[in-house]
């Protein structure tokens, strides 16, 4: 299967994120896991609301497909919002 790496960088913080989030802050994915060391801290709130965008995200989809479109995800908070960028990255074959 071809995967794609993803970053997802954080492109703006309204408020105070608890998670300590500032700009440029990133957290890598590859094959289907957080890379810790290319990774600055996981916000599990932030996580699980974009775990399903990332699931899908991440795996080759037709170029007209839905989540080629989006470009940015945010934190389900909804006064300290951060919002992160989504860059796919070096599409190769899985393991899997």
């Amino acid at each position: 299967m071809c995967v794609y790496r993803l970053v997802l960088e954080v492109r703006g913080v309204k408020g105070h994120c608890a998670a300590g989030y500032k700009l440029g802050d990133r957290i890598v994915i590859g094959e289907g896991s957080i890379i810790s060391r290319e990774s600055s801290n996981v916000c599990l709130y932030a996580l699980g609301a974009l775990l399903p965008y990332l699931t899908v995200a991440y795996r080759k989809t037709p170029e007209d497909d839905w989540i080629n479109m989006v470009q940015e995800l945010q934190c389900p908070d909804p006064v300290n919002t951060v919002v992160f960028k989504v860059v796919r990255e070096e599409m190769r074959e899985s393991k899997g």
